[in-house]
């Protein structure tokens, strides 16, 4: 469990000044120069030996993501910073808490990741549906210009301007690439890689592209040292973390806590247990939407790590954890995902234009059992068909809840069409009753 003094977001809640006063009360902004002028190798080997994995959903080691930057640009090519603030998995709400209530963590992280690329500019992409975070977010980098925190000649020595861009509320641009093109202000579509964003990204400038939290995270792993950072949690999976409960919870929240905690300590201590009880649990998807769900009886005391759930054929993803009771109609839950994959499907990649209106479509038939058994099979194969075979990770993201329904409810699918198949032997002998009376 985390102590108090080691959480990062002290104004998580909103209970405190968001702007400039409140968060130098809170720590942000202190020391900042002496850090800058440390220089961009220790800065980028501190967030190596931090251990911080990005909180955006892949989970790869942010500081070896900064090192891939060039160092020296001989082609005149300037470097970018871009924050990924278009938080649109279903299930996550850790984003937007910062941005509204403690906007200025983002503000500061984001010229001392500068300083760690070489990047005098930085870009906020945030969602279309965020008007009051993008109006804080706003708010507060006005505030930082006007102390001369940040920009041309501010008083941390490093020109640093930083922007926010409005989209327009489209999930594909949480793709970095796709994100990138929306910046642009082409039609948001993933881009092929190669070439990576380090080395082809925004205007075709080298470009890192970070999430909110990950960024945000960084001034405290600065100031309070890397080996303070790696020792919360478990090995590999290190650091404070946001965790989003919704669902069949007493209490859903938002809740920061050490990585790596187990499911039921995050639940009976933050949300005031299960709704009916731990007997009352019926699976859990733990990290957003796209990751595959997890039946109770392996997650009750699961570590909520990015490894331990991996073992499992999950992910922690953002750390969106939807908890379903046995009130749930599981295959309808999962339906409703795949229509929502079905519809923010850019339409780029066959596999996935057509593959996630085609699973949408099977799946509403489950939902009653008005299907036969070996469609449930065929329906598993086009989701490894789907898998692995498009542009970006939409098509994971349709296909995977569907894996995880089959693989663990499988009965529940077959007995829905059983019992439709019965239902409709009756209704026919009952006309053929009513026929040869």
């Amino acid at each position: 469990m985390l102590d108090d003094k080691d959480r990062i977001f002290k104004n998580l809640y909103g209970f405190d000044d968001w702007g400039l006063e409140g968060a130098r009360r809170r720590g942000a902004w202190d020391g900042t120069k002496a850090i800058v002028d440390k220089g961009r190798d220790w800065i980028i080997s501190e967030m190596k030996a931090s251990g911080l994995r990005g909180r955006g959903g892949a989970g790869f080691p942010t500081g070896l993501k900064w090192s891939f930057m060039p160092k020296d640009n001989a082609d005149g090519r300037p470097s970018y910073l871009v924050v990924n603030a278009d938080e649109s998995e279903p299930g996550t709400c850790k984003d937007r808490e910062i941005m509204r209530h403690d906007p200025h963590l983002l503000v500061e992280g984001c010229l001392l990741a500068g300083v760690g690329m070489g990047a005098h500019v930085g870009y906020i992409y945030v969602r279309g549906e965020f008007i009051r975070e993008r109006e804080r977010l706003q708010a507060a980098i006005d505030q930082a210009y006007e102390a001369k925190l940040i920009g041309k000649d501010n008083i941390h020595g490093f020109p640093f301007d930083l922007y926010v861009h409005h989209g327009a509320g489209a999930y594909i641009c949480g793709e970095e690439t796709a994100l990138l093109e929306s910046l642009e202000g082409k039609k948001g579509q993933p881009r092929l890689k190669p070439p990576f964003p380090a080395n082809v990204g925004l205007y075709g400038c080298p470009t890192t592209v970070n999430n909110v939290e990950s960024i945000a995270v960084a001034p405290d792993i600065l100031r309070r040292g890397a080996a303070w950072f790696a020792g919360i949690g478990r090995p590999n999976n290190v650091g404070t973390k946001l965790f989003c409960v919704s669902g069949h919870v007493e209490k859903p929240c938002n809740v920061e806590e050490a990585m790596g905690l187990t499911f039921r300590e995050l639940v009976e201590t933050h949300c005031g247990g299960i709704r009916g009880g731990w007997d009352n649990l019926l699976c859990v998807i733990p990290g957003g939407s796209s990751v595959p769900l997890v039946p109770a009886e392996q997650i009750r005391d699961a570590y909520m790590d990015f490894d331990t759930l991996r073992n499992l054929k999950s992910g922690l993803g953002t750390a969106a954890v939807i908890v379903m009771d046995k009130s749930t109609d599981i295959i309808a839950a999962i339906a409703r995902l795949s229509y929502f994959y079905k519809h923010e499907s850019c339409g780029q990649c066959t596999p996935c234009r057509e593959g996630t209106g085609w699973m949408w479509r099977v799946m509403t038939r489950l939902i009653e059992g008005r299907a036969q058994k070996r469609e449930i099979g065929m329906l598993l194969e086009v989701t490894t068909q789907v898998e692995g075979h498009t542009i970006c990770a939409l098509g994971d993201a349709a296909a995977w809840p569907i894996q995880g329904l089959i693989r663990h409810f499988r009965p529940e699918i077959e007995r829905r069409i059983d019992e439709f198949s019965r239902n409709a032997d009756n209704d026919r002998s009952a006309d053929a009753m009513v026929a040869a009376e």
